[in-house]
């Protein structure tokens, strides 16, 4: 997790405390410890603001038929306050892989620690430091935490108003009833004046994605522009952020933190005071909504550009398409995977030995041909 103040870009020094439980690769909160845990300095983090505590041992537990007949919404059965941008992308890849990856942490897991996740990690990492340093901060709580995200944003719009490149810029906010988060991979203005949301993907094959890729990728961009223009519109309440992630408004900031507040200007004793001064920076800042949605894609063999696709946006079929994902999420249907004419997908998930999803599309294949067979 890493800030950026001063142009310098800031990593978080943990206090001696032992990590709480796993998931997804990431470390979570434990909220019975007054030491919060972060995940890996170089390990990009959407669910930064408002980590939370993902019980797997009770969700390893549940037997496979809690995937449907459970009375509780998947939100409360994976102890989920709010969800990210990049697990409603996986979603959008596949739903059945998605619930999977929760269910089974550890398979996930070795799923980030392939090589060319790894490369791509580094690309991302190479990029961010060409604007910044690395330095770290001490934290003792998660508010701590959080403080510093939210200082990083204060010190980049300025920059961004003054018509600067920024990266790494958090974004989060309600998107259909839910608290979703998200990390904009960079933020700038083009020729035109016009703002630019440039997000950055790496492809072993030096070459553009299939459609079904770039969906993915336009869906992930466009979550952004809403979670972007809500902050500026001033959508984004102090509530939304203290409630959903379940923060202390009271919590005194460390000195650490402060130190680094006041070094940017901002005045700011206790965590509610800093959500305020940020949510009225952004609001009456001068920026406009994101005008230009674009893809940049990188090669991981040669870091070299393979491409850059303009992202098209309807906001009315985006929220209608989220809307058609959070409705798993809230409880209203059934996790369900992917079409048959994507199918093609299966070939190459870690899950396809014991989805349900696939085998029962197996089981009605064979039925069909034994019925044609007769």
């Amino acid at each position: 997790m890493f800030i950026h103040i001063n142009e310098v870009l800031y990593v978080f020094r943990e206090p001696q405390c032992p990590l709480s439980s796993e998931t997804d690769g990431e470390h979570s909160v434990n909220f019975d410890s007054p030491c919060a845990s972060t995940s890996s300095v170089h390990n990009r983090n959407e669910e930064a603001l408002g980590q939370e505590t993902v019980k797997t041992e009770t969700v390893r537990g549940l037997k496979r038929k809690s995937l449907h007949g459970n009375s509780f919404s998947p939100m409360q059965r994976f102890f989920k306050r709010h969800l990210s941008v990049t697990l409603l992308c996986e979603q959008s890849w596949c739903e059945m892989k998605t619930v999977y990856s929760l269910l089974k942490p550890f398979v996930k897991r070795r799923e980030m620690q392939r090589a060319e996740v790894q490369i791509g990690k580094e690309i991302h990492l190479s990029r961010e430091k060409e604007i910044q340093d690395v330095v770290p901060v001490d934290i003792l709580t998660r508010e701590d935490a959080e403080a510093i995200k939210l200082l990083n944003m204060l010190h980049m719009i300025p920059l961004l108003e003054a018509g600067e490149r920024v990266r790494e810029f958090p974004v989060f906010g309600v998107l259909e009833g839910v608290f979703v988060l998200g990390v904009i991979d960079e933020l700038m203005y083009n020729q035109k004046g016009e703002l630019v949301l440039n997000e950055l993907k790496t492809r072993k094959q030096n070459s553009l994605p299939s459609s079904a890729q770039d969906k993915v990728n336009c869906f992930q961009v466009g979550l952004y522009k809403l979670l972007f223009d809500g902050l500026v519109r001033g959508e984004v309440k102090k509530d939304h952020v203290l409630n959903h992630l379940k923060l202390r408004s009271g919590q005194v900031l460390g000195a650490g933190v402060q130190a680094h507040a006041k070094s940017i200007g901002v005045q700011v004793t206790t965590f509610e005071e800093l959500v305020d001064a940020l949510l009225i920076t952004v609001s009456c800042s001068d920026l406009p909504c994101i005008d230009l949605l674009q893809i940049e894609y990188y090669h991981q063999g040669s870091s070299g550009p393979i491409g850059t696709r303009v992202a098209p946006f309807d906001e009315a079929q985006l929220r209608a398409e989220l809307q058609g994902y959070l409705a798993y999420w809230t409880g209203q249907r059934e996790p369900k995977g992917v079409d048959i004419e994507e199918a093609w997908k299966c070939r190459s998930c870690l899950y396809k030995q014991t989805c349900d999803w696939t085998k029962n599309r197996l089981q009605v294949s064979d039925q069909q041909a034994a019925h044609a067979s007769s």
